[in-house]
């Protein structure tokens, strides 16, 4: 059942779903399995390595010929020069000590910024979509993108970053509003901004710029997906609902938690990564709540907590886990991405008329 868009012309698919890009947790099974359905299927690859990014590619193209869109972090290399990473040491040490882990590691990227490299290797593998968090690229590699035939997608928190991501050529716009899982996409604004909400969020950008624009955030079932349209958007893009599919590579005592999750349980906390980023709250981030501002620079402080992370994912434990989850979790059904995908757009469609 078609549902067509501006957004799902421009794509060239059926349905106005994207399924978010999840770093670490989307996978070609899961990108395929949505984009065979309709919909726009999306692969996280900030953090992956070159032979991971062309593995992950290959394995998607292996299983699908539609549209699927690759993710990048667009953000500016982390200098460590003055940071005081004491304090976060310090307050770490306990939890490592508790899982037998030793000394905690110093801050340290685990992946550059998009550069050259990556760039070269983007116009390589020439996916449909490509998609910015964080800002975009400059405008050497905007051009060298449009010129292979590309098309791009930017993520806003505001109107004005709206109208920045029009101006530097994108071809849609993701509308992020608050309440969305994982890290917050503002970038001309403090990290610590951006907190509009996505019922007020998407018409303010439906109205700011001319191309078509993605609701996002706190989107759980057909009737966030059909109050969307409502407000003016082309197309939702879904993230925590896929989550809970099989095809994603969630950790049981993750799926576990999104399960049992509440709407006001999850916190906006910078002790993952160095930037705000909605997870469910456990010991790790209301223990070391007070410290938020003493997080290393974006990505760097990763670093600092991958051991930790791993660690209590093969222990099974969750205080200590980065359980990303928007706030309408408690909407989400495990059931395959596919179905989930057209069951969604036939009753959006439905509540529609």
């Amino acid at each position: 059942m078609p549902f067509p868009t501006r957004l799902t012309e421009l794509l060239g698919i059926d349905l106005p779903i994207i399924q978010a890009p999840m770093a670490g947790a989307a996978t070609p099974e899961l990108a395929a399995a949505v984009a065979n359905a309709g919909g726009l299927g999306s692969l996280g690859v900030a953090m992956m390595t070159p032979e991971g990014l062309r593995d992950a590619v290959a394995k998607t193209r292996a299983l699908t010929n539609k549209p699927f869109n690759l993710n990048y972090f667009v953000h500016a290399e982390p200098t460590l020069d003055g940071f005081d990473e004491a304090p976060m040491r310090e307050a770490l040490a306990p939890f490592y000590k508790d899982l037998n882990l030793g000394d905690v590691p110093a801050p340290k990227s685990p992946a550059p910024a998009f550069n050259a490299e990556a760039l070269e290797l983007l116009l390589e593998l020439a996916p449909k979509v490509v998609s910015f968090h964080f800002g975009l690229p400059d405008s050497d590699a905007i051009s060298a993108i449009k010129e292979k035939g590309i098309l791009i997608i930017g993520c806003a928190t505001t109107a004005a970053e709206a109208r920045a991501l029009e101006y530097g050529g994108v071809d849609a716009i993701v509308a992020q509003g608050h309440e969305a899982g994982g890290h917050r996409g503002t970038f001309l604004d403090h990290v610590d901004l951006g907190t509009v909400g996505t019922m007020a969020l998407v018409p303010q950008v439906v109205d700011a710029v001319k191309v078509p624009v993605i609701a996002a955030g706190g989107i759980g079932d057909a009737r966030g997906i059909a109050a969307s349209f409502m407000l003016g958007a082309d197309a939702v893009q879904l993230g925590t609902a896929y989550l809970v599919t099989p095809e994603c590579s969630t950790h049981a005592i993750h799926r576990k938690a999104l399960d049992e999750v509440s709407d006001h349980a999850t916190v906006v906390t910078k002790l993952f990564s160095g930037r705000p980023a909605r997870a469910i709250r456990n010991h790790l981030t209301e223990g070391l709540h007070e410290l938020e501002g003493k997080a290393a620079p974006f990505p760097a402080q990763r670093g600092m907590v991958a051991p930790l992370i791993a660690a209590s994912g093969k222990a099974s434990r969750a205080e200590f886990m980065q359980l990303w989850s928007g706030q309408a979790a408690s909407l989400s059904k495990p059931e395959p991405a596919g179905e989930k995908t057209t069951r969604l757009m036939r009753e959006a469609a439905e509540l529609l008329g």
